[in-house]
Order: C-alpha cells, then structure tokens, then sequence
C-alpha cells in the first residue's frame, strides 16, 4: 500500500500541493511515482482539500475519500493520518503487511530509489527510512550551550577534521517503507528497528519554504528533471 498525504493548507507556500513546478501540480511527481510502482488501487492519497483531490484525479488516479478536519489540522501528526488510510482499506477488506509512504514535498525521488528501499524491507524491520548524510554534524559543527551558558559539542569526541567523525545521518522526507503490525503498536518516533536508505542530496531535495522552491525550480530547468515524472531516474 502506498499513501500520499497533502494537507490542504500549506502556510510556507501557500497551495503547495497543486501549484505548478516545472509547469505541473507538485503532487503529480508524487502521484506518477506511485503509479508505476503500484497499481491504482493499492494507492491512497489522504486530502482534507477538494482542490486537492480534483488534481490527484485529474491524473487518472481515485480518490476515494476526504480525510477528517480533525486530521488536516496544523498539529495533526502522520501517524494519525496512516492509521486513518489502514482503518478505510480495512473497512472495504484490503490490508497489507507494509505501507509506503511518499510525501508529495519530495519530487525529485526516483523510482528506482524506491525499489532500492524496498528492498531492505523485510518482517524484522519497523522501517526502511530515506536519508542522506548530514552536513550538521554533531561531532563537529553541532553545539548545546552548557550550564555556566558556554557552547559546547552536541556529541563528545576528539575529532580534528570532518572527515574524522562518525557518519551522521538525517531523514530526508521522501520515503518511508513501514510495517505495518509496527505501526498499529506506535508510531513511528518510537520505532527501534530501523534500516536506512541512503540517498543523494540532489534527490533529497524536500519543498518546505519558498527557498526551496525556487532551487526546484532552477534544478528543473538545469538538468531537466521532468522525466522524474516517469518511470525514468
């Protein structure tokens, strides 16, 4: 099962979801991924917005419902809005044994990413989450002001270099591959069992501000990356 959660309203960017990069609704990168990885019907866009399920539509893709207002809120957590998506499948008698989800910020993701992470999936696993190396890190660039109100390193150690700190590693946004069982014990901050895919930055790229946006915009018209549209990448 693969779930896509566009929250209607987008303070940063206003209409994120649906407004056109490159020429086309941010959500249909997302949308377009699945649906070669996925048959329509394994395939859960969760909205609160109208808009929003007009334009997850108008790729060809069913929307079969609206997500509560209690779940489109500003706090409203993912682990709310996953359980919600599993309880509609179940109640028409479809369950899975694993939940995709791909949020609609990420769109330079490729597929075969997704493939990849897929792989590392197996039933001891709570999650495969995408990463990518940190560029903060806490051995060296990361620091906590201490009691008498000095800043010291996040993490001790004695590194003299980058290059001589532990990789560190930060989620990127663009894919979570989920057990399922896991998820309907807690949700996903309390999982221990996790396995990382390791991604690019490029790739990694996710829209929260307009900044954001705008280098988007500019790596779509440097390197083309309409075709992340398709199958390609």
């Amino acid at each position: 099962m693969y779930v896509i959660p566009a929250r209607g309203g987008s303070k940063g960017i206003p209409g994120k979801n649906i407004k056109n990069l490159a020429g086309k609704p941010l959500l249909l990168y997302t949308v377009e991924t699945a649906r070669n990885l996925a048959d329509d019907k394994d395939i859960c866009v969760s909205t609160d917005s109208p808009e929003i399920k007009a334009c997850a539509e108008s790729s060809g893709l069913e929307v079969p419902f609206l997500r509560p207002s209690e779940l489109a809120l500003d706090n409203s957590g993912t682990y709310e809005v996953l359980l919600h998506a599993l309880s509609y499948y179940q109640s028409i008698n479809r369950s899975y044994s694993r939940l995709v989800l791909l949020q609609p910020t990420s769109p330079f993701r490729k597929c075969s990413q997704v493939k990849e992470a897929l792989q590392l999936w197996d039933d001891g696993v709570e999650m495969v989450v995408s990463v990518k190396e940190t560029k903060s890190n806490p051995y060296y660039v990361l620091f906590e002001e201490n009691e008498l109100g000095f800043l010291e390193n996040s993490k001790k150690g004695a590194f003299f270099t980058r290059q001589q700190c532990p990789k560190v590693y930060e989620y990127n946004g663009a894919i979570y591959v989920i057990n399922v069982k896991a998820l309907q014990r807690m949700p996903l901050s309390a999982f221990t069992r996790k396995r990382k895919f390791v991604m690019d930055e490029e790739s990694s790229l996710d829209i929260d501000t307009p900044l954001d946006w705008k280098f988007a915009e500019f790596l779509m018209s440097e390197r083309g990356y309409e075709k992340y549209s398709a199958v390609g990448g």
